[in-house]
């Protein structure tokens, strides 16, 4: 069965950085377009960054700059890289297998001011 594990989540203060992974196993990792999601209290969740299997990159405008997608496809582990990291960027995070469509569990980030 297919499983996606994201960790990395944590509390970090305004301006910190924090690296997320999400662990596939079950599928076929490296022929799956790959995304990280989120979800800020009281609001949609929405789609932050996404990585094909060709390694071609979409962010979000928010985390331009900020924030780098990546995998590793004989570790079958995406990540999620992210700096400079404001109160704005708290939310449950996910990462969702996009062809798929498997989603993980979440990681809390946590960014105080």
């Amino acid at each position: 069965q297919v499983q996606l594990v994201e960790s990395g989540g944590g509390l970090v203060q305004s301006g910190g950085s924090l690296r997320l992974s999400c662990a596939a196993s079950g599928m076929i990792f490296m022929l799956e377009t790959m995304a990280w999601y989120r979800r800020a209290p009281g609001k949609q969740r929405e789609l932050v960054a996404s990585i094909t299997s060709a390694g071609h990159t979409y962010y979000t405008e928010a985390v331009k700059g900020r924030f780098t997608i990546s995998r590793d496809n004989p570790k079958d582990t995406m990540y999620l890289e992210m700096n400079n990291l404001t109160p704005e960027d708290t939310a449950v995070y996910y990462c969702k297998a996009t062809d798929s469509n498997y989603w993980g569990q979440g990681t809390q980030v946590t960014v105080s001011s």
